[in-house]
C-alpha cells in the first residue's frame, strides 16, 4: 500500500469518528422534551402530585416554572408552554384575543367558601346555600366583612340579591381590604368572609388563624380555571406540542377523576372539582 493511500485511510477514519463523537455528544446535549408551566397562586397543591404520572404516561417532563399573580408575564416572555389561570382572571382574555394563547379548556374548579369563626354564631355551618346563609348572619347581626377582591365582591353581590337583602349596619363592616389582607382583617374581628380554601389552608399552615370553610357545598362558591397552550406563531421557543399533550392529560376522564378525589390533609371537605365537561366532548 502506498503512503498516500495509507494517509487516505488514516484521514478518513479521523473524520468518521470524529462525525460520530459529534453525533453522540449531540444526542446526549440534547434537553429532554418538556412542557413548562405558569400557574395563579392556587393550582399548585392539586397540580404538582400529578406531575409524576404525566411523565409516566407521556415520557414527558413538566416543571412548574412561575406561581403567582401573573403568570401571563412568564407566557409573553418565552419561559412558560401552558397557563393555568381562573377563567375569570383579567389576563386571559386579552392574552387569548390578541392570540398569544390558543382556546382555553376548562380542567377543574377550585372553592372559595363563606368563612368564619369555629363558634360560628350565626349557625351557617354545614349549610347548602350560601345566599340563605348571608340571610341568617344579618338576621342574627353576625359580623360579616367584606372581600374587596374583584371575584369575592361579585359573588358577595350576587348572593345579597339572592338572598333579598342590601346589607348595612354595625355588622356589615367594609375595610376596604381584598384577598389575603381582608382574610386576616376578618380573623382579627371574628367576622364572616368569602375567601378561598386553599390560600385560608395556606394561611393557617403560616399564621395563628382559627377561622374555618362553614359554607362549601353550593355550587356558585366553585371557581373554574382554564389551561391555555401559549401560541408558538406568536411567541418564540414555545413547546407546544408538549403544552397540548399536558392539557389532554388534565382533561382525560382519569385525571379528572383524581381531581374529584384530591382532599387536603386538614380537611376533609372537596374543594377541587373536576370541569373539563364544560368543553366539547373529547375524542
Amino acid at each position: 500500500m502506498t503512503h498516500s493511500r495509507i494517509r487516505l485511510r488514516v484521514l478518513l477514519g479521523a473524520v468518521l469518528t470524529t462525525a460520530c463523537t459529534c453525533g453522540l455528544l449531540a444526542q446526549q446535549a440534547a434537553p429532554a422534551r418538556q412542557v413548562r408551566l405558569a400557574l395563579v397562586n392556587v393550582p399548585e397543591d392539586v397540580l404538582r402530585p400529578m406531575l409524576p404520572s404525566f411523565t409516566a404516561r407521556t415520557g414527558l417532563r413538566s416543571e412548574i416554572v412561575y406561581v403567582g399573580n401573573d403568570p401571563f408575564s412568564a407566557a409573553r416572555n418565552g419561559t412558560a408552554d401552558l397557563v393555568i389561570a381562573h377563567y375569570g382572571h383579567a389576563g386571559v382574555q386579552p392574552f387569548v384575543t390578541s392570540g398569544l394563547g390558543r382556546w382555553p379548556q376548562a380542567v377543574f374548579s377550585n372553592q372559595m367558601a363563606l368563612i368564619g369563626p369555629p363558634s360560628d354564631p350565626a349557625g351557617v355551618r354545614g349549610m347548602a346555600d350560601a345566599s340563605a346563609a348571608l340571610r341568617k348572619i344579618a338576621a342574627s347581626g353576625s359580623r360579616f366583612l367584606v372581600n374587596n377582591s374583584d371575584g369575592a365582591r361579585y359573588l358577595e353581590q350576587t348572593l345579597w340579591t339572592a338572598a333579598a337583602i342590601q346589607p348595612a349596619g354595625d355588622w356589615y363592616l367594609n375595610r376596604g381590604s381584598r384577598a389575603i389582607d381582608a382574610m386576616r382583617d376578618a380573623a382579627r374581628e371574628g367576622a364572616y368572609v368569602l375567601f378561598g380554601v386553599p390560600p385560608l389552608l395556606r394561611i393557617k399552615a403560616q399564621e395563628r388563624v382559627d377561622h374555618e370553610p362553614l359554607v362549601t357545598a353550593d355550587p356558585i362558591l366553585q371557581r373554574i380555571m382554564v389551561a391555555i397552550v401559549v401560541n408558538p406563531e406568536r411567541v418564540a421557543g414555545v413547546n407546544a406540542v408538549e403544552a397540548e399533550a399536558f392539557q389532554r392529560f388534565l382533561l382525560e376522564p382519569s385525571t379528572q377523576a383524581v381531581v374529584r378525589a384530591f382532599r387536603y390533609p386538614t380537611l376533609d371537605a372537596q374543594v377541587w372539582w373536576p370541569a373539563g365537561r364544560h368543553n366539547q366532548p373529547q375524542d
